[in-house]
C-alpha cells in the first residue's frame, strides 16, 4: 500500500516516539534504582565504621570505668568508723595503672572535707601540699560536698568523671550508706600521657579485632581538643576522616576519627554507580542514534524515491518533447506536404536539432547510470580547449535560433595553451549548461559564453539573464536528482542530472565548476581546466625511449 509522503513521515516520526519513550522511562526507572542503592551502600558503609568506632570508644570506657569500680569501690564504714587505713591497704592491694593519683575526701559533718592523697611508699593517706592539681581535685568535689552538706540523698550514682580542667581529668566514686546519704568519695587522677601511649593503641586492636581489618582495612586517627592529632594508625596524606565520634566517659573533648586505607565500599558503589550511569547513557545514545540513523535512512530512501520518480517523470516529458516534433517534421516530410528545398533543408535541421537534443538526454542518463557503477572512462588528449567550445556552440547554435536565443562569445581570439581533456565530455558538460541556460531564462534570450585564462585555469564560463539560484540552494544544485523547490526554476521540467554530470566531468579533469548568482539577475556557471605544464627538457626523448623499450619487450 502506498502512503503519501506526509503520512509516511508523520507513521516514522509516531513510531521513533514509541520506541523513545519507553526507553526513557527504562533509563529513568534505573537510575532512580541506582541512586537508592548507591544510597543505602553509603548508609551501610556508614553504620559499618560508627560501630566501629563505638567499639573504640566502649573499650576506652571499660578500661576506665572497670579500674575505677574495682580499686575505688570502697565500703561507708571506711569514712564512718575511721578506717582509712583500710582503704590504703585496699588501694596498695588492688593497684591500678594509667593514674597519676588516687585519693579520698571524707564528706562526714565532723571532718573538714578535704581530700588525702594515698602514697604508695608509706600506704598511707596524707593531706598534700597546695598545687594545680589539689585544686582540680576540690573542684571536683565541691559539688558532692554540697550535696553531703545539705544531706541529699543520692541514689544510683556510681562513677562519675570531671573534666573542667583538662590537664587533670578525674573520676569520682561516690561512696554512700545504707540510707543513700554521702560519707566520702574516692578518686583518681588520670595520666594523659598512658591514655595516649596504651589505652588508645589497646582499644584500636581490640575493636580491629572484632572486625574484618582486611576488607575494611582503616586508618584510625585520634585528634585532642585542640585538633591536634595525637594518636594514628597511619598517615592520611591530607584526607580527613570519613567518620569522627567523641569519647563518651572520660576525653570526652577528645574524637577518634576512622578513614578507609584503600577504596570504600561507599566510594566503590559511587564508582559503580557512575559507571552504570554512563554504561546506561551510552547505550541510550547508541539506541537512539541507531533510532535516528534508520529514521534518516528511511527519510533518505523515502526522499531519493520521491526524486526517482520525479526524474522518470521529468524524463518522460524531456523525451516526449523532441520525439513529438520528430514525428511531427517527419510526417510533413513523407506526406510531401514542402513545397521548396529551403523548407526541406529547415525541416531537416529541426530533426537534427531535435535528434541531438534527444541524444544528449539519452547519454546524459546512460553517462549517469556508468558514474553510478563506476564505470565511466575518459579518454584525454591535448586539445584546444576553444576549438572545443566552438564546435559545441557551432552545433547547439540551431537550436538556439530555433528558440529565439542569442549567443555571444567573448575571449575566442585570445589564444589559449593547451590541455589534455576528454573533448566529448567537455563538449557534453558545455551543452548542459548551455540547456539549463535557455530552460531557466524566464524569457531572456541572451547567453555569454566567455574564454579566459586564469592563472594554471582555463576558464569556460556561460552566463544568462535568467531567474537566477537562491543562496543557500547553490552547494545543492550540483547532487544528483536535485532541483531547486523554490519559485520559477520548479516550474521548468528536467530530469536533475545535467549539473551533478558536469561536476562529475570536470572533477575527472582535476578541475572545478563554480557557480555565481543572484535570483532574478541570471547567473554564471563557470568551468576551470587545468593548463597542461610543458614538459622539462628532454623528457620527451626519455618518453619516446621509454615506449620503444616497451613495445620491443612485448614483441
Amino acid at each position: 500500500m502506498n502512503l503519501p509522503p506526509a503520512l509516511k513521515r508523520y507513521t516514522q516520526w509516531l513510531g521513533f516516539t514509541a520506541m523513545l519513550i519507553p526507553l526513557l522511562v527504562l533509563l529513568a526507572l534505573q537510575y532512580r534504582s541506582l541512586v537508592r542503592l548507591d544510597q543505602t551502600s553509603s548508609l551501610v558503609h556508614k553504620a559499618v565504621l560508627n560501630n566501629f568506632l563505638e567499639a573504640v570508644s566502649s573499650e576506652v570506657d571499660y578500661f576506665y570505668r572497670n579500674n575505677a569500680e574495682r580499686v575505688l569501690d570502697l565500703p561507708a564504714s571506711v569514712f564512718t568508723q575511721g578506717q582509712l587505713a583500710k582503704a590504703a591497704v585496699h588501694f596498695k592491694k588492688k593497684g591500678v595503672e594509667g593514674v597519676k593519683r588516687l585519693f579520698v575526701v571524707n564528706l562526714q559533718e565532723e571532718e573538714e572535707g578535704n581530700p588525702l592523697y594515698f602514697y604508695p611508699d608509706c600506704a598511707s593517706f596524707q593531706p598534700p601540699p597546695w598545687s594545680p592539681e589539689l585544686r582540680a581535685v576540690y573542684v571536683a568535689s565541691s559539688p558532692w560536698r554540697l550535696l553531703a552538706h545539705k544531706g541529699a540523698v543520692v541514689e544510683r550514682v556510681r562513677l562519675a568523671a570531671e573534666e573542667k580542667d583538662p590537664d587533670y581529668r578525674i573520676l569520682l566514686y561516690p561512696v554512700t550508706d545504707d540510707a543513700s546519704k554521702l560519707v566520702g568519695l574516692a578518686g583518681m587522677v588520670l595520666d594523659e600521657d598512658y591514655f595516649r601511649n596504651r589505652v588508645l593503641p589497646m582499644a584500636v586492636d581490640k575493636a580491629l579485632a572484632t572486625f574484618d581489618s582486611g576488607e575494611l582495612a582503616p586508618f584510625v586517627s585520634v585528634k585532642d581538643a585542640k585538633g591536634r592529632t595525637v594518636y594514628t594508625t597511619g598517615a592520611l596524606h591530607g584526607r580527613e576522616p570519613e567518620v569522627e565520634k567523641p569519647f563518651s566517659l572520660v576525653f570526652t573533648d577528645w574524637t577518634v576519627g576512622l578513614a578507609s586505607r584503600h577504596a570504600t565500599p561507599a566510594a566503590m558503589a559511587r564508582r559503580s554507580f557512575l559507571l552504570n550511569v554512563c554504561l546506561s547513557t551510552a547505550l541510550a545514545a547508541v539506541l537512539l542514534g541507531g533510532v535516528l540513523l534508520t529514521l534518516r535512512t528511511s527519510s533518505r530512501a523515502m526522499k531519493l524515491s520521491r526524486m526517482k520518480n520525479e526524474f522518470v517523470s521529468n524524463v518522460s516529458h524531456e523525451l516526449r518533447t523532441p520525439l513529438a516534433s520528430i514525428r511531427v517534421f517527419a510526417e510533413l516530410l513523407r506526406l510531401g506536404r514542402v513545397e521548396t528545398p529551403e523548407k526541406t533543408r529547415e525541416y531537416g535541421e529541426y530533426i537534427e536539432t531535435e535528434s541531438r537534443r534527444l541524444s544528449q538526454l539519452i547519454n546524459n542518463i546512460l553517462d549517469f547510470a556508468s558514474i553510478e557503477s563506476g564505470r565511466k572512462t575518459y579518454h584525454f588528449e591535448r586539445c584546444d580547449v576553444r576549438e572545443v567550445v566552438c564546435e559545441t556552440l557551432k552545433t547547439f547554435g540551431v537550436r538556439l535560433r530555433q528558440s529565439g536565443f542569442n549567443i555571444h562569445l567573448e575571449g575566442a581570439d585570445i589564444p589559449l595553451p593547451p590541455a589534455r581533456i576528454d573533448a566529448g565530455a567537455v563538449a557534453q558538460s558545455l551543452s548542459n549548461l548551455l540547456d539549463n541556460a535557455v530552460k531557466y531564462s524566464n524569457g531572456r534570450t541572451d547567453v555569454t559564453v566567455t574564454l579566459r585564462r586564469d592563472g594554471d585555469w582555463i576558464v569556460v564560463a556561460v552566463t544568462d539573464q535568467g531567474i537566477g539560484i537562491p543562496r543557500d540552494e547553490q552547494r545543492k544544485i550540483f547532487d544528483r536528482f536535485h532541483r531547486v523547490s523554490t519559485g520559477l526554476v520548479h516550474d521548468v521540467k528536467g530530469s536533475g542530472l545535467g549539473l551533478s554530470i558536469v561536476r562529475h566531468i570536470v572533477d575527472a579533469h582535476r578541475g572545478r565548476v563554480t557557480v555565481e548568482s543572484r535570483p532574478g539577475e541570471g547567473s554564471t556557471f563557470s568551468i576551470l581546466l587545468p593548463v597542461e605544464m610543458p614538459e622539462p627538457a628532454g623528457s620527451a626523448a626519455i618518453t619516446a625511449h621509454t615506449e620503444a623499450r616497451e613495445r620491443t619487450s612485448e614483441a
